[in-house]
């Protein structure tokens, strides 16, 4: 019988029910309420036992489909008699009812008892692949507030009263339902914490309070530091307070300390856990869950205090990684012709999903949602629907069952994800009865749904992003899309080209313009693009592998201690901040919550940077030897312990004496981090050498950098033991994890607009490198010399921030290696620990064109060179076209692998002479250039038109291309490809800018000498002035740029052309024909009609045998002979212009044959 749905209501226990979310901010939001749920009723004599929380129903045909799609059995016979260990993935927390009774029984309940507590919930998965959610219970929120310096508490007593006081203030300032509950459960004075920020610090008492709720820090925050009096804090010390602090009547100002750290961070600091990191729940301090009482879809469910997790350190056993579940999908939809697709109007059609498991080669599931019928596909399960709404609930259904810890794709972020919440939501209006009211059911807790939200990602390097960031709780949503974008510099960031350029394979490509035909069309035809719609979540998955990204990001998390989600929405910062927090609290440290305006000394936040000496620019056609200092910055902040805790202020210099500090360049002083021993030390500074601070007086900066380099060190060890691949590719990820964030602390204190930004610190830095470099040229220059014993000279010909080029006169590899060997272990031993320069590479030959321009054969082995390996050169910059990289590189490997510079003189000439008589192919033309900000207010999508000042030619193109076809034009953040055509004189590059898809479709000529002279001129002339004189007059003049083709004329509309009377051309030698003679051959070529024919029958036959050779080359590419190719160009390797080319040479060529015999 068909079933019905009735409201029942079950009786829960208290410490179950979450009540409200809290936003990152401190503010809450409300939540359904769990204890409304459904039974399925019968027309028989009793309803079944087991009860079904009111969401959406799972609609699956086949039984076989659940059985391949779900995570292992739980054992029937669980239970907490024995240890719990669970990778945890994601974390937040919930405002909910306090814990009645503690599984453990040996501890009580800890934390508030009130109406609302903060819950901490904890979602990852066990060693067996079981997924797991675990409620953590008692960790009360807290912050510290300094006392001004001179002041005290001088009644101990009084912080019940204080705590009544502050209470009464919060209460005034917030909203909230706990009217006869405590918001502050308590306050403690601490006196033997200081500040990390300067080495004689002002404030050492400080005030520690606990509130009931995180939302509630903020609001305390503002209130103690506008002022507030409170009883018993008093002056004690009158000529600190006046010079230092201020009283506003009696109202007192409160520095506040550690009130910006996320509560779940806070919570992971003080318990020591890491990101993506392994929790152990020791047997019978935990509660499993019934399932009538369980409030998430995982399998297992757990209620634990937070003192009873034991967290374990990720080295050894606790390095490894739980069969993790990632599922890709993509989505196709049926848009209209000319139009984006949009969620309101156009259907969804397919739903293509891969699931894999961390560790495993190949995908357990791969699977479409189609709508209308599709035939069977290989290796695939094909799920079809005659409705819409049936086939995303079906989909719905599959997501909840595979149960995915980690969601990717490719744009999911910003297209599949949106499109499909938005879509269930279109049709659900109108329809309050529609099981799509509960599609976005897409979390781990039941009946809550995925939450969107826009956000923007802006920077120097990336330019303005529009992002939806949307929330699915319990599980990590990763695009590999902005991972590309931000990890790696491509030219197109098309799935296409990234998975040519990384996994040497292609995707079957179907443009958009067909989509809707090959939905409307045959099974057969949904088949096509069901093919393509897997192949597209496939390959983010398999991208996700080759590059190791799942990997390295647990590594990252784990070395840094911060949430996988922290790592993919925010940033940098967050990283080093964790850390800092971390080791402060091991040495009763705090760190001061400052204004975004910046930090301590850093009034004029602009300092010198890197150093970088002037190069002497030559074809060096000797080895070069580069030496390098390994971890120069962080080692730099090692060895002058350069922290914020030894940073000395110039009132405090006087105090100090000369031999406990060292004072940089820019004026900047920093205590040694330890005394020589035997040193003289006055009586002053030995009674001044007790209140260093502890250990001694090294830097929390330092302490933090040698123990990343230590680690990393193990770490390779590790690596060259590991006994598999992966577990090679996890001890990777972390030395590469290790080494990023020790890199990331120097960054971290010159980020003016931070968390904690020093100036001085990344000042002294620089400064520091600065007199490195210049001491290692120095050193090299005056002891490797013919008067030392050396055979010849050394000369350092260019240096580079943290590295420096040395010509030792040597005439070969073998004998330059021993040289650099030497001289990085002699220079080494006159700088500081842990400061070492390290020989690593030769260069030769060597081409030096200026700074951060070079290029050069690389050897790391006498043997053999290892690569080419260039900097600041065409060949790897994204905005030229292909042409100048092909030319750049082609010239590269002539003069330095062959050593032939005539013969890259011939060859410059050579593609020249092809250029300039339209010989080229158009995809070497092709250039791309990304919409960034200002685009919004060219393409008339918001904006402002200051920021769009100077028109550009991509941003003009796509306008154009959006006004022809808005369906297929660039959207924000895409690379636009375009050339340049011929056009008026005097006209701009944005008026000549074209699709190179128009131009071939168009037969519109291209402007060849603009390329000549604007993007080849320049990267030839910076390549061969070392090299020969005179580089223009060789290479740009000369017979090989005298003949130039001229494209026939081509009326367009609007010109003068459009009106001049038109003549037909003799198809044998292009004469005019009088306008009185018939048919295309004068007079002259009549007696060799059947000759001319045959000729320009020769020519349709080449063109047709080279389509089919590309065709035939595409098909290989892409692995079907049976089907058509179909690719939009973008990264495609299967020659599309080329063959879009060949085309209109064919089209061009039967044309003519068709004018015989007219």
């Amino acid at each position: 019988m068909s079933p019905t749905k009735r409201t029942i209501f079950l009786e829960h226990s208290d410490d179950l029910l979450p009540l409200k979310r809290l936003r990152g901010g401190g503010e809450e939001e409300e939540e359904p309420a769990f204890d409304e749920v459904f039974v399925e009723e019968y027309d028989g004599p009793e309803p079944p036992d087991e009860f079904l929380e009111e969401e959406a129903p799972l609609v699956i045909e086949k039984e076989e489909h659940i059985v391949r799609w779900k995570r292992p059995d739980v054992p029937s016979d669980l239970n907490n008699q024995s240890d719990l260990n669970v990778q945890w993935i994601d974390m937040d927390v919930v405002s909910g009812k306090p814990l009645q009774e503690n599984p453990n029984p040996q501890n009580p309940v800890r934390g508030g008892n009130g109406p609302e507590v903060p819950v901490l919930r904890c979602y990852g998965v066990n060693e067996a692949g079981h997924s797991v959610a675990i409620f953590v219970h008692g960790f009360t929120p807290y912050c510290f507030f300094a006392l001004p310096a001179g002041y005290a508490l001088t009644d101990t007593t009084k912080t019940e009263e204080i705590r009544h006081i502050l209470e009464e203030r919060l209460k005034g300032d917030v909203r909230s339902n706990q009217a006869d509950s405590a918001l502050v459960h308590g306050v403690e004075y601490i006196t033997d914490h200081k500040s990390i920020m300067g080495y004689e610090t002002q404030h050492t008492q400080f005030l520690k309070v606990f509130l009931s709720l995180p939302g509630l820090v903020p609001t305390l925050k503002r209130i103690m530091e506008g002022g507030i009096h409170l009883p018993g804090i008093e002056v004690t010390d009158p000529e600190a307070a006046s010079s230092i602090g201020e009283e506003y009547g009696r109202m007192t100002r409160f520095a506040a300390f550690e009130c910006n750290v996320p509560f779940v961070l806070r919570f992971m600091v003080d318990w020591e856990i890491t990101g993506a990191g392994w929790l152990t729940l020791p047997a019978h301090t935990y509660k499993i869950r019934e399932k009538c009482d369980k409030l998430t879809h995982c399998q297992i469910e757990v209620d634990i205090t937070y003192e009873d997790i034991v967290p374990q350190k990720s080295e050894g056993e606790w390095n490894k990684i739980a069969p993790l579940r990632i599922l890709s999908v993509d989505i196709e939809c049926q848009g209209r012709k000319g139009h984006f697709p949009e969620a309101e109007q156009d259907p969804v059609i397919q739903i293509a999903n891969s699931l894999s498991v961390s560790g495993q080669d190949k995908p357990i599931v791969q699977n479409v949602f189609t709508l209308k019928g599709c035939l069977p596909i290989v290796g695939a399960q094909v799920i079809s629907s005659d409705k819409e709404e049936d086939m995303l609930m079906k989909w719905r259904a599959f997501l909840e069952i595979c149960d995915p810890d980690i969601i990717t794709g490719y744009n999911v972020q910003n297209f599949d994800i949106p499109y499909l919440l938005d879509r269930a939501a279109t049709l659900c209006k109108g329809n309050k009865n529609s099981d799509l009211k509960n599609f976005a059911q897409w979390g781990r807790i039941r009946n809550v749904k995925a939450k969107m939200k826009d956000t923007t990602f802006q920077s120097a390097a990336f330019g303005k992003r529009n992002n939806v960031e949307t929330t699915i709780d319990g599980r990590v949503i990763f695009d590999m899309l902005p991972y590309m974008q931000r990890n790696h510099k491509l030219s197109s960031y098309s799935l296409n080209s990234v998975c040519a350029e990384y996994l040497g394979q292609q995707k079957e490509d179907v443009h958009h313009s067909i989509i809707s035909d090959l939905q409307n069309g045959s099974d057969e035809d949904r088949h096509r693009l069901a093919v393509y719609c897997l192949k597209d979540a496939l390959l983010p998955q398999r991208l996700m592998d080759k590059l190791s990204v799942l990997v390295n990001y647990i590594e990252m998390a784990r070395v840094t201690g911060v949430p996988m989600s922290f790592l993919i929405s925010r940033g940098q910062q967050i990283k080093v901040y964790s850390m800092i927090l971390r080791k402060c609290r091991k040495v009763g440290l705090l760190v001061p919550t400052l204004q975004k305006s910046g930090g301590p000394g850093d009034g004029d936040v602009g300092y010198e940077g890197a150093t970088v000496l002037d190069p002497i620019k030559n074809y060096y056609e000797v080895p070069i030897a580069t030496l390098d200092f390994a971890s120069l910055y962080p080692s730099i902040m090692q060895a002058y312990n350069l922290c914020y805790s030894t940073l000395v202020n110039q009132a405090e210099k006087k105090k100090l004496d000369s031999s406990l500090y060292k004072e940089s360049d820019n004026g900047y002083i920093f205590v040694h981090s330890h005394v020589k021993k035997g040193e003289f030390l006055s009586s002053l500074m030995q009674q001044l050498l007790p209140l260093l601070k502890p250990p001694i007086s090294t830097g929390i900066l330092p302490e933090i950098l040698e123990e990343l380099l230590n680690a990393r060190k193990q770490a390779k060890k590790d690596m060259k033991n590991a006994p598999t691949d992966f577990e090679r590719s996890v001890q990777n990820g972390r030395q590469l994890a290790l080494k990023v964030s020790a890199n990331s602390v120097y960054g971290f204190t010159g980020a003016t607009v931070g968390q904690l930004p020093c100036v001085p610190i990344a000042s002294s830095v620089t400064s520091y490198g600065r007199q490195l470099l210049e001491k290692t040229k120095a050193y090299v220059e005056e002891n490797f010399t013919k008067a030392n014993g050396y055979e010849y000279d050394a000369q350092v010909i260019y240096g580079d921030t943290d590295s420096v080029m040395v010509k030792f006169g040597t005439k070969t590899v073998k004998d330059t290696f021993p040289l650099a060997e030497e001289a990085a272990e002699k220079c080494s031993a006159i700088f500081p620990h842990p400061i070492q320069l390290e020989f690593e590479k030769v260069y030769f030959p060597y081409l030096l064109m200026n700074k951060k321009r070079y290029a050069g054969l690389m050897w790391t082995e006498i043997e053999k060179y290892d690569k080419m390996d260039t900097k600041g050169l065409e060949t790897v910059r994204r905005d030229n076209c292909a042409l100048v990289r092909d030319v750049i590189q082609t010239s590269l490997d002539k003069i330095l692998i062959h050593q032939d510079v005539n013969g890259a003189i011939e060859y410059v000439k050579k593609q020249i002479s092809d250029l300039l008589q339209n010989k080229m192919d158009i995809s070497q033309l092709v250039i791309t250039k990304s919409l960034n900000k200002g685009a919004e207010y060219a393409l008339g999508i918001g904006g402002k038109k200051e920021d769009y000042k100077v028109k550009q030619a991509h941003v003009e193109l796509a306008a154009r291309m959006k006004k022809r076809d808005a369906g297929s034009a660039p959207q924000m953040g895409d690379r636009v490809p375009y050339v340049i055509i011929t056009g008026a004189k005097g006209a701009a590059n944005f008026e000549k800018a074209e699709d190179p898809i128009f131009v071939l479709e168009n037969n519109i000529p291209i402007d060849f000498k603009w390329y000549l002279s604007n993007q080849l001129s320049k990267p030839l002339a910076r390549i061969f002035e070392p090299i020969i004189p005179n580089v223009e007059k060789v290479l740009l003049q000369g017979d090989h740029t005298r003949k130039i083709f001229i494209p026939t004329s081509t009326a367009r509309k609007g010109t003068m052309s459009a009106f001049a009377v038109k003549m037909a051309q003799c198809l044998g030698c292009k004469a005019l024909i009088p306008s009185g003679r018939k048919g295309y051959i004068c007079e002259y070529c009549a007696p060799r009609e059947a000759e001319i024919f045959l000729e320009k029958l020769e020519a349709y036959r080449e063109a047709e045998l080279r389509y089919n050779e590309l065709w035939a080359a595409a098909q290989r590419i892409h692995g079907t002979v049976h089907s058509d190719i179909m690719c939009t160009g973008d990264g495609c390797a299967c020659q599309f212009y080329r063959r879009k080319k060949v085309q209109a040479d064919i089209r061009h060529a039967q044309e003519i044959l068709d004018k015989f015999g007219r």
